[in-house]
Order: structure tokens, then C-alpha cells, then sequence
């Protein structure tokens, strides 16, 4: 009996999940890329034979054939390998760019949202100062200021996108605390602490992973811009912005060295501008 329950649990989530993916097309295709990014990042040493960073000067600059499927750059590196193992870098460069800005921007969010309108005005001052310069212009700024490389580039991406996460989680906290059961909280003596997580957090999460996937698209851009000119992963790491950055300068003689690394950012911010569509699809059937 309790094996045919079981089944039939197995089966109607099964069944939930087809539908899902039948309703929001674009969850889907969006998760599909994104899992590729993750699936290359994880399995890039299995995925390849060829070490990033081994150098062939006999086999420079090679069409795509069954032994090298991208070819090889000036060095006679793998174009394949040094995409798989970028995928490695950018990745790391979504988290924690992300994560920079989220730790720094909800909680000053959720501050404003609750504290004295003077404190309020003054948060979003500020916020409102950082949104006011370009994001690629600000972190060319804090770059050129606190040096080039991976850390600082990740530092100046999240500086930029911190505004984006506290005018959300400031707006959600407004709507949030109106609430009556909110309200019934607080006029039991329940800690602020508390209403913060228990309900206020806890309520915003949806929106601000809809929000994370879409900043994520902007992060890789960002990131390969930087490092395109020379701000961001330095040479010989194979970051995609840098390996286009480098074949540029052959663009004549082989435009594969450029072609696939602008492939992965695209179809990568693809897959996470359309993750975001669909999670805010789903959000919203639910509301």
C-alpha cells in the first residue's frame, strides 16, 4: 500500500513538473542554458583532454577540426578547453557579484523601509548618487582606482548593482509591512528582528531571485567588457572577455579565436535573461 502511495506521489510530481515546463516554455529554456553554464563549469577537466594554459606553437592558429572542435588561438591553446573552463570564471564572477550586492543592498533596503523617513531619504540618496553614473563607467572608475584583476572587477560590479537590490527590497518592504498579519506581529510585541526575517524576508525572496537572474545577465557583460580592455582577468586565464580581447587582434586570419567566447556571454545571457522570465511568469501565476 504504502509503496503504491508512494508511486503515485512520484507520478503526480512528475506530473506538476510537465506542466510546469509546459506553461512557462521560457523557465525551462532558461534553466537548460543555465544548467549547460553549470554543467561546463563543473565537468570542464572531463569535458576535454587539454590543459587551458598548454601551449602548441607548432599548432597555432587552426581551424576547427575533430581533434581541436574550436580550433586554437596564437598560442596553439584549445579554443574548447578555454571556453569549458571560462565557464569556471564566470560563473564565479555571478556569484559573487551578485552575492556582493545582495548581502550590501537588502539589508539597506529593508532599513529604509522600516527606519525614519529622514533615515530612509538619506539611504536612497545615496543609492540614487551610485544609480545616477553608467554601470560599466563606475566600475571602469573604482577599477582604475583600486587596481586590475579579478577581486577589485568583482568589488566594482557589485558596487553598481547594489542600488538595484535595495530600491527592490525597500519597495517590497513598504508593501510588506502594510500587511495585516504584519501589523498583528507587531501588536503582539513580536521583535523587529524577528518580523524582519520571519515575514519580511521571507516574503521577498521570490522577487529578488527574479531580480538576481536578471542582474546576472548584466554581471557576465560587465565582467567580459572590463576584461576586454584589460580591467578585469588578466592573461593567460581563459575569461571570455579576455580571450575575445586577445583575438581581435586576428580577426582577419582566424575570427574563431573571438567568435566562440562571444558565443558562450551570448548564449549565456540569454539563458539568464530568460530564466528570469520565466521565474517572474511563475511568480506572478501564483500570485
Amino acid at each position: 500500500m504504502e509503496m503504491v502511495q508512494q508511486q503515485q506521489s512520484t507520478t503526480s510530481k512528475l506530473g506538476r513538473l510537465w506542466y510546469g515546463m509546459r506553461a512557462h516554455p521560457s523557465l525551462t529554456l532558461g534553466s537548460v542554458l543555465v544548467g549547460l553554464l553549470i554543467l561546463a563549469a563543473i565537468f570542464a577537466p572531463w569535458l576535454t583532454p587539454f590543459d587551458p594554459s598548454e601551449q602548441d606553437l607548432i599548432n597555432t592558429l587552426q581551424a576547427p577540426s575533430w581533434q581541436h572542435w574550436f580550433g586554437t588561438d596564437d598560442y596553439g591553446r584549445d579554443i574548447f578547453t578555454r571556453v569549458m573552463f571560462g565557464a569556471r570564471i564566470t560563473l564565479m564572477e555571478v556569484v559573487l557579484s551578485v552575492g556582493i550586492s545582495m548581502l550590501v543592498g537588502v539589508p539597506l533596503g529593508v532599513i529604509a523601509g522600516l527606519g525614519h523617513r529622514r533615515l530612509d531619504q538619506i539611504i536612497m540618496w545615496v543609492m540614487d548618487i551610485i544609480f545616477a553614473f553608467p554601470g560599466i563607467v563606475l566600475a571602469i572608475l573604482i577599477v582604475s582606482v583600486l587596481g586590475e584583476g579579478l577581486f577589485n572587477m568583482l568589488v566594482a560590479i557589485g558596487i553598481f548593482s547594489i542600488p538595484v537590490y535595495a530600491r527592490l527590497s525597500r519597495n517590497l518592504t513598504l508593501n510588506i509591512k502594510t500587511q495585516e498579519y504584519v501589523e498583528a506581529a507587531q501588536a503582539l510585541g513580536v521583535r523587529h528582528i524577528s518580523i524582519i526575517t520571519r515575514y519580511i524576508i521571507r516574503n521577498a525572496v521570490g522577487p529578488l531571485i527574479v531580480q538576481s537572474t536578471l542582474t546576472a545577465g548584466s554581471v557576465v557583460l560587465s565582467a567580459a567588457s572590463l576584461s576586454f580592455l584589460g580591467l578585469g582577468v588578466q592573461p593567460p586565464s581563459p575569461e571570455w572577455g579576455t580571450m575575445m580581447s586577445d583575438g581581435r587582434n586576428f580577426l582577419g586570419l582566424d575570427i574563431y579565436l573571438s567568435l566562440f567566447p562571444g558565443l558562450a556571454i551570448l548564449i549565456t545571457v540569454l539563458g539568464f535573461n530568460i530564466l528570469g522570465d520565466g521565474l517572474s511568469d511563475l511568480l506572478d501565476s501564483r500570485s
